[in-house]
């Protein structure tokens, strides 16, 4: 808050020295001032550098007494600062004092998860003037010349031996050739170490292969998913001992063991941290001898896998009540994997989430006794469970989801593109009208935006990154942006998206979507408390330094170390709120950019952006200390801010490692404008609803100086954007890339591009008989299949053209087809014929 009351002073006084005192001297004087606010400089440095334009300014520009008077105490007050033991005496320690107060208590769960992971891109937004250097020299993510063979082959084979319908419908899960496929191939071992004789994929390759499956069927690709992600091959990978490592790995590489994590639970679902499931140190049994060990007591729910699964990752609360291992009672959350025919352990049992039948279900344990060899890592390891648990989600979260979700997404619009020119109402392909290309256009601008989130940061992971604030960023938005891609969707096909059946392509990607809102982390709980409550502390570059010295048990050290972020915080905070009100005004057409061309605006928006956010931060958090964690609507819009800066960031990023395509420009401009708009929104949102009125109006003064000017994409670039898309393209098929379009009987993706093809093709053919036939009163037929029969015989069109025609028509229609059923086929129990034909009259 003192930065920001500061920052409008200075504006204030300049304000009122342009328009009282007057004079070119005067605007060079402030002006300069607010240079060196702007550009952060050292106290020390500012302080010379003041004295001296103080020193010309007197000299060279008479200024009148009381704004001489002003500048005199401001200057004085400066150099005062600078004697650090008076301010320390003066300042620093009664503030440290009230800093304590306001500071919210943490957990040590909340503590492991804040370490988790690194600081990337992310803590750059958070300065207020992002380094695009730091994120544009990070090499392109590619594909290995194994890892395009598996895309190439095992993976277009799995593809094809996918039947969705047989899968969701008539069997309720995936064929056992199918399963077996998975296991013999690696689709279960693509993080596991090739020494242990896994595939040891790139996190791109991995992303890759999931978004592929994901355009085939949500059900095999979540089955992929959980092994590669969070569960016992990614924990026995980083934590396991040897001989665990030299058990496991290779059993599970070759799919003789299915692995499971069991986390969530009836009574700690999004709060998993509080699990109630508890291992009691204690002696047994264990196959015929006395061990020391560990007795179970759990009940889980929604674990995927768990119905097929032969170990059990196992997350606990564990104790040493007797104190058999050391001084400690309570010994916090612990991991183990538990074979499934342990005794005392009650699995098979399946939940049935929204018809998608991918294996899932509850796991529950009595009296289960195991050796404490069973803790992963180790007794060692055990009550490091939690940190475990997160440090390896900050990889997971970036992948798992956001892969399913870009390639359900790109299959959506890939149909949708197509399907929107073959099929036609008001003899116009229903892609022409305004509202269904600003509904595609809406689809593709999200579609690139996820799939620029996850390939730049799966890229990230294979530099060495553990992002884990991004991670809670891509699990909401890419989830959520895929719900909207659904939705939009099933909106342009209609009738042909909601009847289920064998020809169906949309019904099952629109009804898995809540699926992935709900696991790894509920939507409202990522938003609400994770991205902002883990990125403010994380991130930021004075507050963990703060809230470290603040509680630092030396207080001399302490106060020493909490000096230094302290003035240093404050200098950040006068330093950005200078700069926003600067780049708001001057819509921060004056900002160095890191590129020339069409996107160099954009860059230039994310850094003007970025300063009003880290200022916003700055005065929300010093002013509402630990209240801000409950005052979860204001947390959640910063997040959405920073949010939209990381995507419309990967998004540039995304174009640049594509090679600046001009072709794809206006999908870039459409994502970034719709993520920039969004980010003026949340921070409108913000202000509007800051508890404190005059704070609000203060911030709003340098973050909105002309008011909300930034806007949404608007409709002529809509067009374009759904243009690229219904027609063959080469942003199209780059938007299609890693999405299984093969074209064969059985794949709609696959036909769709090849009805489009010779709805391309044949276009001429139809506008002359259009032209030529119905408008002359030639050819009066109703429907095409009359409309080429009555050409040919006019010799309006050739035999050669009527086939070509005929041909064309027959796949539309077989493409539009909806599914029809028996009576008798559809419920899973028969019923009397008389019953089911009750309803004929």
């Amino acid at each position: 808050m003192l930065g920001a009351i500061v920052s409008l002073l200075l504006i204030l006084a300049a304000a009122f020295a342009v328009t009282k005192v007057g004079g070119i001297i005067t605007l060079l004087f402030v002006g300069a001032v607010l240079l060196l606010a702007y550009q952060r400089l050292s106290l020390i440095a500012f302080t010379l550098t003041f004295t001296v334009l103080f020193a010309a300014y007197t000299l060279l520009g008479a200024p009148a007494d009381l704004w001489k008077g002003f500048l005199g105490v401001l200057l004085a007050v400066l150099w005062l600062l600078n004697i650090r033991p008076l301010r320390k005496a003066l300042i620093t320690r009664p503030f440290m004092k009230a800093y304590l107060k306001l500071l919210p208590s943490m957990s040590q769960t909340e503590k492991e998860a804040l370490d988790a992971g690194t600081v990337w891109w992310d803590g750059e937004l958070f300065t207020g003037a992002p380094r695009w250097q730091k994120l544009l020299a990070a090499k392109p993510p590619q594909l290995s010349a194994e890892e395009q063979a598996f895309l190439a082959g095992p993976c277009e084979e799995l593809c094809r031996m996918l039947d969705d319908w047989n899968i969701t419908h008539e069997r309720g899960d995936m064929p056992p050739q199918v399963w077996e496929f998975l296991k013999s191939r690696g689709f279960f071992a693509m993080i596991i170490p090739k020494k242990y004789g896994g595939l040891e994929f790139s996190a791109y390759a991995h992303s890759c292969v999931l978004a592929k499956l994901a355009s085939r069927s949500a059900t095999c690709s979540s089955t992929v998913a959980v092994p590669n992600s969070l569960g016992p091959g990614e924990l026995l990978n980083h934590y396991g001992t040897e001989e665990q490592k030299n058990h496991y790995l290779p059993r599970l590489a070759r799919g003789e063991e299915v692995p499971c994590f069991a986390l969530t639970g009836p009574r700690a679902g999004s709060d998993a941290s509080s699990i109630p499931d508890t291992g009691i140190v204690c002696r047994g049994t264990y196959q015929g001898r006395e061990v020391l060990g560990l007795r179970l007591n759990f009940q889980k729910r929604y674990i995927t896998l768990a119905p097929v699964a032969t170990v059990i990752g196992l997350a606990f609360r564990m104790f040493d009540p007797d104190k058999l291992l050391g001084d400690k009672a309570d010994l916090g959350i612990t991991c183990a994997l538990i074979p499934r025919n342990t005794a005392g352990v009650t699995i098979g049992r399946r939940h049935f989430p929204l018809n998608i039948p991918f294996q899932n279900g509850p796991i529950q344990g009595k009296d289960v006794f195991v050796p404490l060899d069973f803790i992963i890592g180790g007794p060692k390891m055990a009550g490091a469970g939690w940190r475990m648990l997160v440090e390896q989600l900050s990889v997971g979260r970036c992948i798992s989801l956001p892969s399913n979700a870009t390639g359900g997404s790109k299959a959506a619009v890939w149909a949708t593109g197509a399907y929107a020119r073959i099929r036609q109402q008001f003899n116009t392909p229903v892609g022409k009208f305004e509202g269904v290309e600003s509904v595609i256009a809406r689809m593709v601008g999200l579609t690139y935006t996820i799939d620029a989130a996850r390939s730049v940061t799966a890229g990230a992971i294979d530099g060495g990154e553990r992002p884990s604030v991004p991670s809670g960023i891509l699990k909401y938005h890419a989830t959520e942006m895929s719900r909207r891609v659904a939705n939009d969707a099933m909106d342009v096909h209609g009738g042909k998206g909601i009847c289920l059946g064998p020809s169906n392509y949309l019904g099952r990607g629109y009804q898995v979507v809540p699926v992935a809102i709900t696991v790894e982390g509920a939507n409202l709980l990522t938003r609400n408390l994770i991205i902002f409550g883990q990125g403010a502390i994380r991130c930021h570059p004075f507050v963990l330094r703060e809230m470290t010295a603040a509680r630092n048990p030396d207080r001399a050290r302490g106060v020493d170390d909490f000096d230094r972020a302290l003035f240093s915080h404050i200098g950040f905070t006068i330093s950005n709120a200078v700069r926003s009100f600067i780049m708001a005004l001057t819509h921060a057409r004056f900002t160095r950019a890191p590129v020339q061309g069409a996107t160099a605006r954009y860059y230039q928006h994310v850094v003007r952006f970025s300063a009003s956010f880290a200022f916003a931060v700055d005065v929300a958090m010093l002013t509402l200390g630990g209240y801000l964690k409950k005052k979860e609507n204001l947390s959640a819009r910063l997040g959405d801010v920073l949010s939209c800066m990381y995507l419309a960031s990967m998004v540039l990023k995304h174009h640049e490692n594509q090679g600046r395509q001009a072709e794809d420009l206006p999908i870039v401009e459409w994502a970034c404008r719709n993520l920039l708009y969004d980010a003026q929104e949340h921070l409108h949102g913000f202000l509007r609803n800051f508890p404190s009125p005059f704070l609000a109006g203060l911030m709003r003064a340098l973050i909105f100086p002309r008011g909300r000017i930034y806007s949404a994409p608007d409709d002529r670039l809509g067009r374009k954007v759904a243009a690229l898309v219904t027609q063959p393209s080469a942003p199209r098929e780059r938007l299609g890339e890693f999405t299984y379009r093969t074209l064969e009987p059985t794949n709609a993706l696959g036909l769709l591009q090849e009805a489009l093809l010779l709805a391309i093709e044949l276009e001429p053919l139809e506008k002359r008989i259009r032209v030529e036939g119905v408008k002359t009163g030639r050819v009066t037929a109703l429907d095409l299949p009359g409309r080429i029969q009555q050409a040919l015989a006019i010799g309006l069109i050739s035999e050669t053209e009527a086939a070509a025609l005929r041909d064309y028509d027959r796949k539309v229609m077989d493409l539009i087809h909806v599914d029809d059923f028996d009576p008798q086929a559809l419920g899973t129990q028969s019923l009397p014929a008389a019953h089911s034909s009750a309803h004929v009259a």
